[in-house]
């Protein structure tokens, strides 16, 4: 199977909550979340291929702009969180683990094999019995996403 072309930079994304807390775990909290992603999104800060939020950690498949580097995408999700968190929420306290984890996606099958990943996800939790039922992931119906970028998209 070929590589994606060079210039596409898509990663799986990891990320969890400060010591492992399920601070997402509320609805308020998981669908302001999604606002600071869909936020960053409409901003052309990065592609947003796939996602969900779990209790306490989440998962995405995104392509940064040309212009973003991949930690500073994560500098907009993870710290435009816990600025809105503070001011709209009026909560003050540690929210993420330093870091993240990341993975370039190689070609088609390896972006299959993690938009899979993240819409079993809550399955596995026991979170929901189907991809589709769980709100806070990319596989509800409704959802705002970008296509898979040229190279990437799956066959079939």
């Amino acid at each position: 199977m070929p590589l994606a072309p060079q210039e596409v930079r898509t990663f799986f994304i990891t990320s969890v909550t400060h010591q492992r807390h399920c601070l997402l775990q509320s609805d308020r909290m998981a669908r302001l979340l999604i606002d600071v992603l869909q936020d960053n999104r409409r901003k052309g800060r990065f592609l947003l291929h796939e996602f969900v939020v779990m209790p306490n950690h989440f998962h995405l498949l995104i392509t940064p702009a040309p212009d973003v580097p991949l930690e500073k995408a994560l500098q907009f999700i993870k710290g435009g969180f816990s600025y809105r968190v503070k001011k709209e929420l009026n909560l003050n306290f540690a929210i993420w683990q330093a870091g993240f984890t990341n993975h370039r996606v190689r070609d088609p099958n390896d972006y299959a094999q993690h938009r899979s990943y993240i819409h079993l996800n809550p399955v596995k939790a026991g979170l929901a019995d189907r991809p589709e039922l769980f709100h806070y992931s990319s596989a509800f119906p409704g959802t705002d996403l970008d296509a898979a970028p040229p190279g990437l998209k799956p066959i079939g």
